[in-house]
């Protein structure tokens, strides 16, 4: 099949398959004495699975070796170890977001502890210098010594938040 009927049956733009090609991602092609590209039905399946990969988070990189040059040959002991290291991957960034998303949350609620007198240029200064800049890992404003300084733990059994009790 052309580049053209490729491209409308797997809904990427031509420019991009011959960019999978140029990469050696889509090694299945052949040309025509005019010069025209020509594609196995089974180039339908390639793109679909690259595209498979990329959204599941897998790099043009890693599909590259993955891919075998054609689908007969798997390569299942790879294969399942690229599947499993990625789904790794996911969970260490699921952590890692989840760590992010607890921060902010805690930040939200320090600077939602603004005084009634207070502005917030001067609120702003007051949380953001609470505020550990470091790497992942080190302490944060979410941390208990952060909560303490900023009263957003407990206190006497009850949640202090805003500067009243719930």
């Amino acid at each position: 099949m052309k580049i053209g009927e490729l491209a409308q049956r797997t809904g990427l733009a031509s420019s991009r398959i011959r960019f999978y090609e140029r990469i050696g991602l889509l090694r299945m092609v052949e040309r025509e004495t005019n010069g025209y590209r020509s594609y196995p039905a089974d180039a339908v399946l390639v793109l679909q699975l690259i595209t498979a990969g990329q959204r599941a988070g897998f790099s043009l990189d890693e599909l590259r070796a993955l891919l075998p040059g054609d689908l007969a040959h798997w390569q299942h002991g790879t294969l399942m170890e690229a599947l499993q290291r990625k789904v790794q991957d996911i969970e260490a960034l699921q952590a890692q977001l989840a760590q992010s998303k607890s921060q902010l949350v805690d930040l939200i609620a320090q600077i939602e502890a603004k005084p009634d007198d207070m502005a917030c240029d001067a609120n702003a200064r007051r949380v953001l210098s609470q505020v550990r800049l470091d790497g992942p890992g080190d302490a944060s404003a979410s941390s208990p010594a952060t909560k303490a300084r900023t009263g957003t733990g407990r206190r006497g059994g009850a949640l202090v938040r805003a500067g009243r009790r719930r």
